[in-house]
């Protein structure tokens, strides 16, 4: 198993402050999941005007937060890092699900599994936890766009499967329904 500093994560993600998402990752099984961390802290810029009264994270972070992850482990799979000419997109969000609110003090596990890759397309489980309980679960497609010379070529799309259930969570890696 991989483990990941925020030094390593900065020379895999293109991602900088305030859009990275991830401050660690935990545990890499090659070509199969990655779980990973956000620590969610009071002076996140987003926090000011989401919402004053009572700061939330907001969803599509989340979401970000897990494309994030689930980048690391395309990356690790095919043991590459990405260069200056890729750019990787959304291509597609469906199904997402928020089951509580995400709030200054919490840290996000980002737990993300690779279900499937097959000819460039990556199929991912992807949930966010804190403590015991899910936070979000979602379907998303991430698009790779490789820019050479003004010029776009179409890349590898990454597309996470939703899980409908409320979970829990529990550290050995099992997941039981509520």
């Amino acid at each position: 198993m991989t483990v990941m500093d925020i030094h390593q994560i900065l020379k895999k993600l293109p991602h900088r402050y305030p859009i990275l998402l991830v401050d660690r990752v935990l545990a890499i099984e090659k070509g199969v999941r990655i779980r990973a961390l956000k620590n969610v802290t009071v002076n996140e810029p987003f926090f000011s005007g989401h919402f004053p009264h009572r700061p939330v994270m907001p969803g599509v972070l989340m979401l970000e937060a897990l494309a994030q992850a689930a980048a690391l482990l395309a990356f690790d799979t095919l043991g590459v890092t990405p260069d200056d000419k890729s750019v990787y997109y959304f291509a597609g969000i469906d199904g997402a699900r928020f089951k509580r609110p995400v709030e200054p003090g919490d840290q996000l596990l980002l737990d993300v599994s690779l279900d499937r890759m097959k000819a460039g397309i990556f199929k991912f489980s992807a949930k966010a936890w804190v403590g015991v309980f899910v936070r979000d679960l979602f379907t998303v497609q991430i698009s790779r766009l490789g820019v050479s010379n003004n010029s776009i070529d179409g890349g590898a799309a990454v597309r996470f499967q939703t899980v409908y259930n409320d979970l829990r969570y529990n550290p050995s890696g099992a997941v039981s329904a509520l």
